[in-house]
């Protein structure tokens, strides 16, 4: 039997660092949306969750910061996560709070049609452009973290295209996120402390592939 190399030790250790303490780290950046989810009802806590939801949002794209620079050989965790997170708390929680308020709007909207009889065109309609809103919110997000100086309506201008046209992509991670959200419902500490940076990780890689034709714009252009 071959021995394990020192250098294979040291790269599946560094990856289950980066798991753990990513999934530590956006625990801490989402903790008052997590304590709502594990405490109360969502059916009736439904209005603390829209209004706690936007302060995660900076741990979505800090975590999306740490996970990118991985992947160029950078293993300070922490210190990538503290300063994505520092660069755009303020960009990302807009981004969050414009995301959820238009969710909350079209949520209320099927909730207040649902009962009439053209519920048959609109509801579909209106879910339709629930899952586009959400779409665009991921991969902004993403977009974010690699260009924290752009502009909001840049980024969600090309994040809505782009998620749209890469739908593929788009419906690839809502499948993970689905099952992490499933998972978090039956099995909240294996959700928590050890599937959710996999599933991050997974919506990160898809996002940034279909942000892929402005990262080369970008990249040409620089």
């Amino acid at each position: 039997m071959k021995r394990v190399s020192h250098a294979t030790w040291s790269t599946i250790l560094s990856v289950v660092y980066l798991g753990l303490m990513s999934n530590f780290l956006v625990l801490v950046g989402a903790l008052p949306l997590v304590v709502l989810l594990m405490t109360t009802d969502p059916a009736y806590s439904w209005p603390l969750l829209a209004a706690a939801a936007p302060l995660s949002a900076p741990a979505l794209s800090a975590a999306s910061a740490t996970f990118r620079e991985y992947s160029r050989g950078e293993n300070q965790v922490v210190r990538t996560f503290l300063k994505a997170w520092r660069a755009t708390w303020r960009k990302g929680m807009l981004l969050g709070l414009f995301a959820v308020a238009v969710e909350v709007v079209l949520l209320v909207d099927v909730r207040a049609v649902s009962a009439s009889q053209a519920s048959v065109v609109i509801v579909p309609v209106l879910a339709i452009l629930a899952l586009i809103v959400a779409a665009t919110a991921l991969v902004a997000l993403v977009a974010l973290s690699e260009a924290p100086g752009a502009r909001l309506r840049d980024i969600l201008r090309a994040s809505l295209y782009l998620s749209v046209r890469r739908w593929y992509l788009t419906a690839l991670s809502f499948l993970v996120l689905g099952i992490q959200i499933a998972l978090f419902t039956t099995m909240p500490a294996i959700a928590i402390g050890l599937t959710a940076a996999p599933a991050l990780y997974i919506a990160w890689a898809n996002s940034r592939h279909t942000l892929r034709p402005v990262l080369e714009l970008e990249e040409a252009v620089a």
